[in-house]
C-alpha cells in the first residue's frame, strides 16, 4: 500500500527554520509530482509548494516565496521542505501529496508551531 509519511515538525520561535521530510513507501517519489501543503484551525487546506516529476521545477505559494525551499533526496525516497525564517502565520499541520492514478495520496501531517 503506497503510504506518505511527514516528519521534522516541531515548536519553534519566529525567524527560525525547521526542515519536514515526506519519505514514500512503495511508491518511488521521483516519478511524480509532489506537493507540500498546510491546514490552520478554522481554515482551508492550501498548497505551500510542488516540485514537479519531469523537471523539477519548483512553485511556492507567495507567503513563503523567498523563505521555503523543496527539494528531493532520492536516496530516502523524500520530498524535503526546507522552512527558514518562520512566522506565527506559518503555524499549521503540513501535509505532503502524491497523486497517482488519478488516486490522490496523503501523508497524515507534522505539526509546525510557530511561537515565542
Amino acid at each position: 500500500q503506497v503510504q506518505l509519511v511527514e516528519s521534522g515538525g516541531g515548536l519553534v520561535q519566529p525567524g527560525g527554520s525547521l526542515t519536514l521530510s515526506c519519505v514514500g513507501s512503495v511508491l518511488t517519489l521521483d516519478y511524480y509530482a509532489v506537493g507540500w501543503f498546510r491546514q490552520a484551525p478554522g481554515k482551508e487546506r492550501e498548497r505551500v509548494s510542488c516540485i514537479s516529476g519531469a523537471t523539477g521545477a519548483a512553485t511556492y505559494a507567495d507567503s513563503v516565496k523567498g523563505r521555503f525551499t523543496i527539494s528531493r533526496d532520492n536516496a530516502r525516497n523524500a520530498v524535503d521542505l526546507q522552512m527558514n525564517n518562520l512566522k506565527p502565520e506559518d503555524t499549521a499541520r503540513y501535509y505532503c501529496n502524491v497523486v497517482v492514478d488519478y488516486s490522490s495520496i496523503w501523508g497524515r501531517g507534522t505539526q509546525v508551531t510557530v511561537s515565542s
